[in-house]
């Protein structure tokens, strides 16, 4: 800590490490007040740092010397993570005890919450962990033939790097998924195609490991054999090829097991495509929807909106308690995928009654408006599940609509507002702190609500990627 020193007599090139940013780099500043990030420092440190960037605020650079170092500091598990030549970049935050990864993402989300929207919640949630290792079931592996190492290299970027890391194996892909890399390198190495395949996507079902190829050029027919007899050789892989945009995705072969995940409390079977967005995590994913609803409270004669439903993934949890759910998506793919997974668990099971009253209807949610909004009907509650960008659109309007409602005078109403009521609760998983906090400055600040709870997910271990839950209630 920083009175087990003398700071007068310590060097000057010596940095006090007060936090980590969005980047999981350390921050400190120099005597003059500039800022300083350094790569592989941590918080509560005292280290030295070659400084790579300058600018007349700020510097960043990378640790160089750990002179006092922090208790959260760990051996990384992964002989593939550092900040040597060659490391791989998909994580960075391995030398951090996993304890302490999941207390500085809820301080990001608690400061962004205040500083970006003038938000505290009324209660922190419980951050909802998982497997730190084999937990990453959805990646997009590049693919080099590196002709000076007369290699094929499978895999994630070297750190701030366009090359490929050279790594045998990845301690966050499933332990099945990680077996594969180098078979797949030897693949690779004996195609045709081995200079126009230039990535691998990989999406992990329950029974399923599918591979996306993606071929610049048409493979041949003794290229295509190579693929099956790998399948073959190895349990649980199907090939798809992707000649094209992610429109082209198709089976290499049909038949086989369907790519698909289960949600086991809600007794839900939800099928997909490789290309399809589906969570990274599926332990998280799982607690996640488990959470929301819980947090939701919907009631059988209550009318749920899900909006940026995707394929369901909280829309048909939903249906399994509410009376009606309407599920929107800007995607008519996307729509039509909802609407298949919806028909294949409408009927009850021995588990659970049959889903309730389901809708899903497209709509451009970035662009939004009063008028848009009133025509979705009245919802009692919503679920809100928005990508990077937020939901700054479909806030906007809520509030636009309850501003009318308190100045109808300088905020003239909207048509077919009379009717309309805004929904009691409102529960909102993101994927981004920063759009989180600006919607729940607009949901607090203008459109009268209070945010009653907050929490974060650690849905990627071991990386700075911050996603969380809030709910926001208005008082009736």
């Amino acid at each position: 800590m920083s009175d087990e020193i003398n700071t007068t007599t310590m060097p000057p090139d010596w940095l006090w490490v007060e936090s980590l940013d969005l980047e999981a780099q350390g921050v400190a500043h120099r005597a003059d007040g500039k800022v300083v990030f350094i790569e592989g420092a941590l918080p509560f440190e005292w280290v030295s740092a070659t400084v790579q960037r300058k600018k007349n605020n700020w510097e960043r650079g990378v640790v160089t010397a750990v002179h006092r170092q922090s208790s959260q500091r760990v051996q990384p598990a992964c002989p593939h993570f550092g900040l040597h030549e060659g490391a791989c970049g998909g994580c960075k935050m391995q030398h951090l005890h996993g304890a302490a990864q999941v207390a500085i993402k809820q301080r990001v989300l608690e400061d962004n919450l205040w500083h970006l929207g003038k938000v505290k919640a009324d209660t922190i949630l419980r951050p909802i962990e998982g497997p730190a290792w084999g937990y990453r079931y959805r990646a997009r592996l590049s693919v080099r033939h590196v002709r000076k190492k007369g290699a094929v290299l499978v895999g994630f970027h070297e750190r701030k790097s366009g090359y490929v890391a050279d790594m045998p194996e990845c301690a966050v892909l499933p332990p099945q998924v990680s077996a594969l890399l180098m078979p797949l390198r030897v693949l690779i190495s004996t195609l045709e195609a081995i200079e126009t395949c230039p990535q691998i996507e990989l999406a992990c079902g329950d029974s399923v490991i599918a591979l996306v190829l993606r071929h610049l050029e048409p493979l041949s027919a003794a290229d295509l054999a190579r693929l099956r007899a790998f399948a073959q050789r190895h349990v649980g892989v199907q090939w798809w090829l992707q000649p094209k945009g992610p429109e082209t995705v198709h089976l290499l072969d049909e038949g086989g097991p369907e790519l698909s995940y289960a949600l086991p409390e809600f007794d839900l079977h939800m099928p997909f495509k490789p290309t399809d967005f589906t969570q990274v995590n599926p332990h998280i994913n799982r607690v996640l929807v488990s959470r929301a609803l819980r947090l939701l409270e919907a009631g059988k004669d209550e009318r749920v909106i899900d909006w940026f439903c995707g394929l369901g993934n909280f829309t048909l949890p939903i249906a399994t308690q509410a009376r009606e759910v309407l599920g929107v998506e800007g995607s008519q793919v996307l729509v039509a995928r909802a609407r298949q997974n919806y028909l294949k668990n409408a009927n009850s099971t021995p588990a659970r009654p049959a889903l309730g009253a389901t809708r899903f209807v497209a709509s451009n949610l970035f662009e939004m408006t009063p008028a848009a909004l009133i025509e979705e009907g009245v919802a009692d509650k919503w679920l809100v599940d928005p990508p990077r960008e937020g939901a700054f659109a479909l806030v906007l309007a809520l509030a636009d609509l309850h501003q009318q409602t308190l100045d109808p005078v300088n905020h003239p109403p909207t048509a077919g507002a009379q009717g309309w009521r805004a929904p009691k609760r409102i529960v909102y998983v993101s994927c981004n702190p920063s759009t989180l906090a600006r919607d729940a400055g607009l949901l607090v600040q203008r459109a009268g609500y209070r945010c009653c709870a907050a929490g974060v997910v650690n849905m990627f271990p071991h990386t700075a990627h911050v996603e969380s839950m809030a709910v926001f209630e208005r008082d009736l």
